[in-house]
């Protein structure tokens, strides 16, 4: 083995997110890796290391290789990961290890489902109701959306964020994600159609909460950066506090701030740092607990810092461009690699008609899986 100090992002690709017939999770899969080797210049024989997240629509013993062998790879190295949302990042994060150990010099980081068209309203409850405590949560009827409607009931009362704060955000991922052709919700939705729709689980209206989509997302960490723009991996950190809402101590440390601080700590950089956020967003909640937690904005302070047009694509800090799992879509793992997808194509100039005028050159993504349980915080920056 021979020990490399840095891994780059060397190349992306993804599908369209929505409703994809008669497509399963591997033929999903199998285009964003090709349009990732592709982008990349590597071919297949190149690739010695596979990272694959699970897919609830193929709950497949050994994902990984199976993959392998639809996609024509040989990997000295696979491996299967599970982490909720927060799996893509992990993922990222094992394959910088992997090519900073020498241990493999391309990882292709893959992950796909087709939730939308693949799986019924019913299966996809009880799948998700494993993010539940068995003996206190399930019993009692509770799905996802509940959990994080009341973690938001109690953010809320404790910092004075209102619905009308949390729609803000769900209007700015719907204008970003209308630049986007590959966006699964493309339609214009104002504030007051946001407090206006359906009720899931108060205080989370429809428009609070992520669709779910088929498609799928793939990455390539390398030991040598794509031709046109060296984007390296230069921190990393996870924090795991609790597991169930039950456990969780304090909504206003999720765990979130403790992996920020060993991602920047490793980047040796400051929290100010920063010209572009990729920041889960699975409900409007999650995204503003996150802004906060994280130190983007102050408490209660997230909703102005956007009013201020901070998050906007020509603000300070443009953030989840593609237009987040809210817009862009939600298919699972894949949901979550999106927002590095969509940092890479902006960081490289390789965003097209979106394209920020501004190339960003430091970037800041943290996912979370769970009932912000598990978390991931990513840093990227572009060298030279």
């Amino acid at each position: 083995m021979h020990p490399t100090s840095q891994a780059f992002l060397r190349g992306a690709g993804s599908t369209a997110f929505g409703r994809h017939e008669g497509r399963s999770a591997l033929d999903l899969m199998a285009e964003a890796a090709g349009g990732a080797l592709n982008s990349a210049g590597l071919e297949r024989a190149q690739i010695d290391g596979l990272l694959c997240g699970y897919a609830t629509t193929l709950p497949h013993l050994m994902l990984s290789t199976l993959f392998c062998e639809r996609f024509a790879l040989r990997p000295d190295y696979a491996h299967s990961m599970q982490l909720g949302g927060a799996t893509g990042a992990a993922m990222l994060m094992a394959a910088r290890e992997l090519v900073r150990s020498g241990r493999c010099r391309n990882v292709l980081v893959v992950a796909g489902e087709n939730r939308l068209s693949g799986q019924s309203r019913d299966s996809s409850i009880q799948t998700l109701a494993q993010v539940g405590d068995a003996d206190y949560e399930v019993p009692n009827g509770a799905s996802v959306p509940a959990y994080y409607a009341l973690m938001a009931s109690e953010y809320m009362q404790r910092t004075g964020v209102n619905s009308a704060d949390l729609a803000a955000f769900a209007v700015l991922m719907r204008d970003n994600a209308i630049t986007h052709p590959g966006a699964h919700l493309r339609t214009p939705i104002t504030t007051a159609e946001v407090l206006a729709s359906k009720s899931i689980a108060s205080p989370l209206s429809l428009l609070d909460c992520c669709p779910i989509s088929d498609g799928a997302m793939a990455l390539i960490v390398s030991a040598e950066p794509h031709p046109q723009a060296a984007i390296a991996m230069r921190g990393a950190g996870q924090a795991h506090r609790h597991q169930h809402l039950t456990a969780m101590e304090d909504v206003m440390r999720t765990g979130a701030s403790d992996a920020a601080s060993l991602a920047l700590a490793q980047a040796r950089m400051e929290i100010t740092d920063f010209d572009y956020l990729g920041i889960y967003d699975s409900f409007t909640i999650t995204l503003v607990m996150l802004l906060e937690e994280l130190g983007f904005a102050p408490r209660a302070g997230a909703a102005a810092r956007l009013r201020h047009g901070d998050f906007a694509r020509d603000g300070a800090l443009p953030l989840n461009t593609h237009g987040g799992l809210l817009s862009y879509g939600h298919c699972g793992v894949a949901g979550g690699m999106a927002h590095v997808v969509e940092a890479w194509r902006q960081m490289s100039d390789q965003a097209g008609d979106r394209q920020l005028r501004s190339t960003p050159s430091r970037a800041f993504i943290h996912a979370d899986g769970g009932v912000m349980s598990s978390h991931v915080s990513l840093v990227f920056t572009r060298e030279g």
